[in-house]
């Protein structure tokens, strides 16, 4: 199993249109081969010691693959390349962190 997280960058006060577009996409994405679990995630504030500052412009995404294979096959899918299209304004970059099980 291949794990994802995929920190957005995104511009101030984009964090609502940007969630928004990211609710449309991700029954399309749930649906492909080899997607294990697919969701977005905010930072919130707690008072817990050990936690960083939350990032109100950071949009994460927390993903699970059955392999590499359905990974690419993702990144290239015709929704995503739409997405991406749609929410280029409201973004300043991505970093994905990709992982495996031990």
């Amino acid at each position: 199993m291949i794990h994802v997280l995929a920190e957005i960058q995104l511009h101030t006060d984009a964090r609502d249109a940007f969630t928004a577009a990211f609710a449309r996409l991700t029954p399309h994405v749930c649906a492909e081969v080899g997607c294990i679990e697919y969701q977005g995630a905010v930072e919130i504030a707690t008072d817990i010691v050990a936690q960083a500052p939350v990032r109100d412009t950071v949009f994460t995404v927390i993903e699970k693959w059955r392999d590499e294979a359905a990974l690419v096959a993702h990144l290239i899918a015709p929704h995503m390349a739409e997405h991406q299209r749609q929410t280029s304004s409201m973004t300043l970059g991505t970093t994905i962190r990709i992982l495996r099980s031990i």
